[in-house]
């Protein structure tokens, strides 16, 4: 494909408009809302609004406000997850969140706790930390299959099955189905994290039989470094389980302050400390934006991102020493492409320093392209592989400092 038909392409994309509902700034290429999304200029007047009404109510503003995480998480349930109400809670981070699920699964069920080898390190740590811990080793570009997990259960008495739905490294789309149906088969219960296909990708948590979720909001929901994170919990389980964190607003009289721990009825069981209402506010402009272009669009245009990345790599890097690193299937990839090189480091912070162009990348060889659909364009995916390309063909990023760094 020429520039000039990837620039055709923008024209023709029905999500073009919403592009310049985001800030946008100077020349730089963004290929890595992956980890951190763009903000949207919806938030900025959200959080204004927020702001002001703090400064003139003060604490008289907690009746409107003390019910947001689940209002809010009621909008993702319906926008994003494929939940129903009363099934999803926005608070604390992924990783307490991890912690607060995986604990109580665990009383509930006691036994191993399963997952790969390669999962995201969090919920990794989270894991070992909690128990018995089942690692498995899984494909380093498809991830974990049914068949994996399979092989896991078979060895043991397993309480929870904790896979990530997209491989962080290589963007690969696990089989949710396949998996529920094999761990559930086991006697255990699934805890999914999402927060790589979260606005992305679809997501159907009650269609698919998960059990237990959790994901973060700052990718490709666009709600901010921090923003705070969301869980999921069938409704059939709520009343099961109980959360290890036991706090005043998981509370059934919170302001009663009395002496003893009764937790409400529902999903509101699993919250513990006061709700970071900015930040909830953040969350509904960009569970809003995702409504608003729906996820099937939003897939269709990702496919399609993805796939222009792929072909484009196929023709100018692998002759560099390039490899894909994401599966080519579209129906088992996600919103990111993954690219390996040997000099991959280098490579990476030379696009960032000398070509306008920020990815970022992952051990050992990882440099992963995000291209969320909501603010990309097709000529960004054409540039960005153009970009790298000459570079490396230049051999300019060898004259950049190797050393590592703190954030990659």
């Amino acid at each position: 494909m020429t520039r000039a038909e990837a620039e055709a392409l923008d024209r023709d994309d029905p999500l073009a408009p919403f592009r310049e509902r985001f800030v946008i700034e100077g020349p730089v290429i963004y290929a890595d809302g992956n980890s951190l999304g763009r903000l949207p200029q919806a938030t900025i007047e959200r959080l204004g609004s927020v702001v002001d009404t703090w400064g003139s109510r003060l604490v008289t503003a907690w009746p409107d406000w003390i019910d947001r995480p689940l209002e809010v998480g009621d909008l993702l349930a319906d926008a994003v997850l494929g939940a129903n109400a009363g099934e999803v809670l926005v608070c604390d981070s992924t990783t307490v969140n991890l912690f607060k699920l995986a604990a109580a699964a665990l009383v509930h069920r006691p036994g191993a706790l399963v997952t790969d080898a390669d999962n995201f390190p969090t919920d990794r740590y989270v894991l070992e930390g909690l128990g018995e811990l089942a690692v498995f080793d899984a494909d380093p570009i498809d991830g974990p299959t049914a068949d994996d997990v399979a092989r896991a259960c078979a060895r043991r008495d397993v309480s929870v099955v904790c896979l990530s739905h997209v491989a962080y490294r290589s963007g690969a789309l696990a089989d949710v189905r396949a998996i529920v149906d094999v761990a559930h088969a086991a006697g255990a219960l699934v805890l999914l994290d999402v927060s790589h296909s979260a606005g992305v990708a679809p997501v159907e948590l009650e269609a698919e039989g998960v059990d237990l979720a959790v994901g973060c909001t700052y990718k490709y929901l666009n709600a901010g470094p921090g923003s705070p994170a969301f869980l999921y919990v069938r409704e059939e389980l709520q009343e099961e389980l109980r959360s290890p964190i036991w706090g005043w607003f998981g509370q059934r009289e919170q302001f009663a302050m009395g002496p003893a721990y009764d937790p409400v009825p529902g999903i509101g069981r699993f919250l513990a400390g006061t709700p970071p209402i900015l930040g909830l506010a953040a969350v509904e402009v960009g569970a809003e934006l995702v409504r608003e272009a729906g996820i099937e669009r939003l897939r269709r245009k990702s496919v399609a991102l993805t796939e222009l990345a792929i072909s484009l790599h196929d023709e100018r890097l692998a002759q560099l020493g390039f490899e894909l690193g994401t599966p080519r299937d579209a129906e088992r990839r996600s919103g990111h492409v993954s690219i390996r090189h040997a000099d991959g480091w280098r490579i990476c912070r030379a696009l960032i320093e000398r070509a306008d162009v920020v990815p970022d990348f992952r051990t050992p060889d990882s440099i992963r392209l995000g291209l969320p659909p909501l603010y990309t364009r097709f000529v960004d995916a054409w540039d960005i592989v153009d970009r790298l390309a000459l570079l490396v063909e230049s051999g300019e990023h060898e004259l950049v400092d190797a050393a590592p760094a703190r954030v990659t």
